[in-house]
């Protein structure tokens, strides 16, 4: 197919001067708008204005200037038919031979802080995608380019074969260009889909009756949990939440499935808090987190938790890891897998480069969020879907359930372990001191089992601590483990059956309860 007449209009601009300086060697005739038909003329190179070969306007802000029969009709018609040319010459309409369209920056706009809905619709395109997909339909007549990652092919190939194009060529770009208006509409689904579910979760009105879901292939595994099973790491193009799917690996050996799970775990928790924090991860459980003045001293509390369990760890900060505390975890650490901050300062990252298998990762653009985002868990056959545990409780939401009355520094304790908790998997204990964890139980059948396995890890320092549990506790049983540890005050939902014995066993040891009317499990 050879090209003599083209349509050019393209947003992103990159690479385009080439491509249009050898169509205009080969004699083709350039249509244009805008900033596009200004580029180009500033080069030295003829071309007519899309307003000037329609005899219409660009109207309405731009919004209408390629909607019109003059385009679609110069690329719909099947040259081989004769009643589709008569009405072409009737017409006064031209064939278009190759369009070179690229789309309205939607993806970029949307992934701007703060964008608003106005400024997001302004950036649909709708003349674009209609004359990628009219030309790519009729794509054996029509070569249609949106990737200008195709342009240098193209131009060899323009070059070897006097200025025309095979049908293989074609093909391959027309399916390019079903590929991308597909992501585009989908971008486009997917943030107004966000916006509609702000709404939703505002009036509590129900899901969507169809979910369709796509993601980014990041990488391929070396395998899944097991050898024996395959994997690849996928990513939602749209999120913007800051974590591990946008995390960049700045050093180490390939990442593992186990790994990215971990790596989110100890990411998550640390976004909880504004303070300087530090998590340490294994299993997607907290083998250790805390909160201090600056992220060395949180490390090391954090790790005290249970220095056992923290070998072979993944580790978690809320800041910069600097030269200092690149230190102290290769002076303190036996053996971590994965380090994610917020980013590592040169001094860091020298000092860890002699740890050749150590991953590092940076998050960029980390901040203390938490969007709006659905959260999956797939099943066979099916998909669960649910909003994301974004809840939390003040000092003032605490409900006193007992005589004695927690102080205000059990209270700080208290709150700190309720946010631990909650990445906890259930049946979760979290003991503390202060704002650092002491002992963890998770993952248990009872609760009660749970809690003796956190005063197990906690040993002496169970001793004046405060429990944290994500649920409630269905027998006093917990509370009489509780007390022979020495813990002074508890905190946890409430709404059991048995809350009036959970109550008085309390009572009865003069621990401190309050409730928060709000549960946290994890599975």
């Amino acid at each position: 197919m050879k090209v003599k007449r083209a349509l050019i209009s393209v947003s992103d601009k990159t690479g385009i001067e080439d491509l249009v300086k050898v169509l205009n060697e080969f004699g083709v005739e350039i249509l244009s708008t805008g900033g596009t038909a200004k580029k180009i003329k500033e080069m030295g190179i003829s071309c007519k204005d899309v307003s000037e070969y329609t005899g219409f306007p660009e109207m309405m802000d731009g919004r209408v200037k390629t909607l019109h029969p003059k385009i679609h009709g110069g690329l719909l018609a099947l040259r081989d038919n004769e009643s589709h040319m008569e009405q072409a010459r009737k017409h006064n309409i031209d064939m278009i031979d190759m369009v070179i369209v690229n789309l309205y920056p939607f993806e970029k706009t949307v992934a701007k802080e703060d964008v608003k809905l106005e400024e997001a619709i302004e950036n649909i395109d709708i003349g674009g995608p209609s004359m990628l997909r009219s030309a790519a339909k009729n794509y054996k007549s029509v070569a249609v380019v949106t990737n200008p990652n195709r342009y240098k092919d193209i131009i060899i190939e323009l070059k070897a074969n006097g200025g025309s194009l095979s049908e293989k060529t074609l093909k391959s770009l027309a399916v390019e260009v079903f590929e991308r208006t597909s992501q585009y509409d989908d971008a486009i689904y997917r943030y107004l889909t966000s916006q509609a579910r702000g709404i939703r979760q505002k009036a509590s009105v129900g899901f969507p009756q169809n979910l369709d879901l796509k993601f980014t292939k990041v990488q391929g595994l070396r395998y899944g949990e097991n050898p024996h099973q395959k994997a690849a790491f996928y990513k939602d193009p749209n999120s913007k939440e800051p974590g591990i799917a946008g995390a960049k690996q700045i050093q180490g050996k390939e990442l593992s499935f186990n790994n990215i799970l971990d790596l989110n775990a100890a990411i998550e928790i640390v976004k909880e808090f504004d303070e300087p924090a530090a998590s340490i991860i294994k299993h997607t459980n907290p083998c250790g987190a805390a909160v201090s003045r600056s992220l060395e001293n949180a490390y090391l509390d954090a790790l005290e938790c249970d220095r056992l369990s923290a070998f072979g760890s993944v580790v978690g900060f809320n800041g910069i890891v600097c030269e200092k505390l690149a230190l102290v975890i290769l002076k303190e650490a036996d053996f971590v897998e994965c380090i994610i901050a917020s980013s590592f300062t040169d001094g860091a990252k020298k000092l860890f480069s002699e740890k050749k298998n150590l991953r590092l990762l940076e998050v960029p653009g980390y901040r203390k969020t938490r969007s709006s985002e659905l959260d999956y868990r797939k099943v066979i056959g099916g998909l669960l879907v649910q909003d994301m545990d974004l809840g939390s409780v003040r000092k003032e939401d605490l409900k006193l359930a007992t005589k004695a009355k927690p102080t205000d520094e059990e209270i700080k304790s208290l709150l700190f372990g309720w946010k631990i908790v909650k990445h906890v998997k259930s049946n979760a204990i979290v003991l503390c001191k202060g704002t650092k964890s002491v002992g963890v139980g998770a993952g248990q059948m009872s609760r009660v089992d749970s809690v003796m396995i956190a005063v197990k890890k906690a040993g002496d320092r169970a001793k004046g601590a405060v429990l944290a549990s994500d649920a409630f506790f269905p027998k006093p049983d917990a509370i009489t483990e509780a007390h022979k540890a020495g813990i002074k005050a508890i905190i946890q939902p409430g709404g059991s059956l048995k809350d009036n014995e959970v109550i008085e066993a309390c009572d009865k040891f003069g621990i401190a309860m309050v409730f928060t009317g709000m549960r946290h499990f994890k599975h």
